[in-house]
């Protein structure tokens, strides 16, 4: 007896929060903890399932103008954001009260009006296994369409994303072998990790008595979770959110129609400048260097196989369907972002993190918020089907953490030398090799199916063949990714933030390089802010170019991997501010293959710009900034480029000069698009006089020098502009705003090697921008019924959730995985 009450002790001391509080602890998930359906959203006092939608909707409209009174936090869904408190049991906020078990395991589960479940047990493992059984019967729509459907990314099949598979209802049967192939590499890469691998495996398995004890009990005859379905949903996050690269085929067929276009010299300046690997212009969270083979030519480098245009032929699998087109990979959504600032930039002295990750808009969504509480686990947050019962991104005791997706390069692509007329034989450290044939399962969807079925060498699968430039030569390309075999070992971090032995941002940074995954990861306490960008970062022979495919024959191996103290960090830094929005993280960290246009004039320099209008902020005056800038299109930042040159030239119409005017004032004011009076319109007068100029705009800005053919094919590595409902991310404002400033004479870091507006002229390119105005105005002006652009009006931009309905949103560019307020006290 005495024992026991020494044991309830403890976990009433653990529930608890700390003694000096938080001063702020808020979050919002719009999508809810709903999934139609589930047994408990009918319990009294439950907030329907669109509640933190429109919560989360209701803030944008506000822009910078937030409060103090809006962080108050809202118990019945009428503010903005909720608590995010660590609860005790019995918390007057928790409406609902289950207790499970199986064995020696038990725990009890609690739900506030959200839905949001506060599991509870006297030993971790008990908390472990609550938040299994809490899956399962929370996300039970996703844990079924997942489960196979995450192999194929576990297993990298071609042309059959794992995430696309999820999101457009196929039905991906791997065979028994794959399976438990499987399921070997993932147990023998955990194992490798050591006793923190050991303990994944461990909590796996309790976490999976937890889900088969809710399908036991609600879908009998359902197939029981193993880990092989636990390592097919991390293979999913791995794939979709955790790595970067892979897009050196797409990089080969833009050099080498830059090369036949302009000529190889030309043509590979021209490839080096619009790539911007490493532009010294763009904003980067540290100013601390991290140079990783940073400097590397696209005209000679080393082992370089150049691919033809036009002659890639893919070797994916074909997806079954009349729309299986349609059924490609999502494009990663990279409007993660977070702002923290430390104390001395901090109105009370400690610091502040307003931030989460942008995981898409669906419903249910692909996150779910749980508290967790044991003997040693005490976290809240956004935890995720692939989580063993740890936190994704919260807060522990006194600390919390989020992540954005890097997509540093941890993919390449090799050019397999095949012998003789085969397809299936390629040469490999002086040998002729036979590649694997994988025979993977099937594929169904409406009726139709189709069989998996790919080839692989020793680098990764094969995607396709194409022709060498300037040869009858054919190569087959094959991909080598550095975390296969090993996506679910990113579990430790999170394990180590969840157990609670993260006691220091130098500890969280320890902790963060355990995951081979790409990411940044960001961390605050009541003293500190700190990040990391982690990865498995393979380190290339000197010279070789990982943007570009590279000789297969074993010459051009990978020699090791990024040691974690090379990787881009910081702690406190003198700035008092970190601030990521998926970009650079540090200077001379080069950007991944696949992260085009990645110079100056970036949408995180919207986030830098609100925040440099408070000197000392506070958690009210963090989060409007993050608003202001979540809707600010930054092609305004760009524009007085344009300006200067226009003012070098002659408007050819009153109507020119006046759009050009109405632009000029919209980019100096909030450049926003924002519908606050709900009429259907954008507010900002401007917004709708530089939509209709855009695409001409751009296409004269760049398209004189480089042609119709190689404008279009640069349109295939970065469009004119990732325009709303997209995020912003990049655009050809990026290019325009560097040419057009040299072309004015300004003092411009990391010229380009070639003049692109008017090919070097001023006066051309002057008369080539004002003819794009006026063709634009005048077609927009016979659209909207008037010459006076003042009466222009752009449409409001939506966001919708799929693939359910929740409900409709007005666009904003803010995470939506979850979004977190916190500030702790001293």
């Amino acid at each position: 007896m005495i024992r026991r009450a020494i044991v309830l002790s403890s976990m009433l001391l653990a529930w608890m929060p700390a003694a000096a509080g938080a001063a702020t602890e808020l979050n919002v998930i719009p999508h809810g903890q709903h999934e139609p359906g589930v047994a408990w959203a009918g319990a009294a006092g439950m907030l329907p399932a669109n509640t933190q939608a429109l919560m989360y909707d209701r803030l944008t409209p506000l822009g910078r103008n937030v409060t103090d009174a809006a962080l108050q936090p809202s118990g019945d869904g009428s503010g903005f954001f909720k608590s995010a408190r660590l609860l005790a049991p019995d918390d007057p906020s928790l409406i609902t009260d289950e207790s499970v078990s199986s064995g020696a395991l038990t725990a009890r589960i609690r739900r506030d009006a959200y839905g949001v479940p506060h599991i509870y047990s006297a030993t971790d493992d008990g908390v472990i296994f609550g938040a299994g059984y809490v899956m399962a019967a929370d996300r039970t729509l996703l844990l079924d369409q997942a489960r196979n459907n995450g192999i194929a990314g576990a297993i990298d099949v071609p042309g059959a994303p794992a995430i696309a598979l999820v999101l457009g209802l196929y039905d991906y049967q791997p065979t028994a072998k794959v399976r438990a192939q499987v399921t070997r590499r993932q147990d023998a890469a955990l194992e490798a990790a050591g006793p923190d691998g050991r303990k994944v495996l461990q909590d796996i398995d309790t976490y999976l008595v937890g889900i088969n004890k809710w399908y036991a009990a609600n879908r009998p005859t359902a197939k029981p979770f193993e880990r092989a379905d636990v390592y097919a949903l991390n293979a999913i996050k791995a794939q979709f959110l955790g790595q970067g690269g892979g897009q050196e085929v797409e990089n080969a067929l833009f050099l080498d129609a830059a090369r036949d276009k302009l000529g190889a010299r030309r043509g590979s300046r021209v490839y080096e400048d619009l790539r911007q690997r490493n532009d010294p212009e763009t904003s980067v969270t540290t100013t601390r260097r991290a140079p990783h083979q940073t400097n590397v030519s696209a005209r000679r480098p080393r082992g370089l196989v150049r691919i033809e245009q036009g002659s890639f032929e893919s070797a994916g699998v074909k997806l079954p369907g009349a729309d299986a087109a349609a059924a490609s990979i999502p494009a990663r959504t990279e409007a993660s972002n977070v702002l923290l600032v430390n104390g001395n930039r901090s109105a009370t002295g400690t610091p502040i993190m307003v931030g989460g990750p942008q995981i898409g808009y669906n419903y249910p969504g692909l996150t779910l918020e749980m508290g967790l509480y044991g003997p040693t686990i005490r976290a809240r947050g956004a935890s995720s089907a692939p989580f063993p019962g740890y936190m994704l991104i919260g807060r522990g005791q006194d600390f919390a953490w989020t992540l954005t997706s890097a997509a540093s390069d941890i993919i390449d692509t090799y050019a397999e030398r095949l012998c003789g007329g085969s397809r299936t034989r390629y040469r490999y450290k002086g040998s002729c090799r036979k590649m694997q044939n994988i025979k993977a399962g099937t594929i169904a969807r409406g009726g139709d199916a189709v069989k998996v079925r790919f080839r692989r060498t020793v680098h990764g699968p094969v995607v396709g063949y194409a022709r060498v430039a300037g040869t009858r030569r054919t190569v087959a390309l094959s991909q080598r990714r550095s975390t296969a075999g090993r996506e679910t070992t990113d579990q430790i971090f999170f394990q180590r933030l969840t157990y609670g032995r993260v006691h220091s941002a130098a500890d969280f940074i320890a902790a963060a390089s355990a995951t081979p995954q790409t990411f940044n990861s960001f961390y605050s306490d009541a003293d500190e802010i700190g990040f990391v960008t982690t990865g498995r970062l393979p380190v290339r022979p000197k010279g070789v170019n990982g943007d570009l495919p590279v000789d297969g024959r074993g010459r051009y191996e990978w020699k090791r991997y990024l040691a974690a103290g090379r990787h881009p960090q910081d702690v406190n830094p003198a700035s008092g501010l970190l601030v990521n929005w998926n970009n650079k993280p540090a200077r001379d960290f080069p950007a991944g293959d696949g992260r085009w246009s990645e110079g100056g004039t970036q949408r995180v320099d919207s986030l830098l710009a609100e925040l440099a209008r408070t000197e000392k902020h506070t958690p009210a005056s963090v989060l409007g900034a993050a608003n202001a800038a979540a809707t600010a299109d930054p092609r305004g930042l760009m524009w007085p480029a344009v300006k200067a040159v226009l003012d070098r030239g002659r408007a050819p119409s009153p109507l020119a000069a006046a759009v050009a005017d109405r632009i000029t004032h919209w980019s100096a004011g909030d450049r926003s698009w924002i519908d606050a009076n709900g009429d259907g319109t954008i507010d900002a007068p401007g917004q709708a006089a530089m939509e209709a100029i855009w695409d001409e705009l751009a296409g004269a800005a760049m398209c004189g020098r480089l042609g119709a053919s190689l404008c279009a094919a640069l349109e295939t590595r970065q469009s004119r502009f990732q325009a709303p409902p997209g995020g912003m991310a990049g655009g050809w404002h990026q290019y325009m705003s560097k040419d057009l400033r040299t072309l004015a004479g300004e003092d411009v870091a990391g010229r380009y090697r070639v003049r692109y507006c008017g090919n070097g002229a001023i006066g051309r390119c002057a008369r080539a921008l004002w003819a794009a105005i006026e063709e634009g105005a005048q077609a927009e002006a016979m659209r909207q019924g008037t010459s006076d652009p003042a009466g222009w009006k752009a449409p409001t931009e939506k966001i919708s959730f799929t693939p359910i309905a929740l409900v409709d949103m007005q666009y904003t560019n803010r995470p939506s995985g979850i979004h977190q307020i916190m500030q702790f006290a001293p």
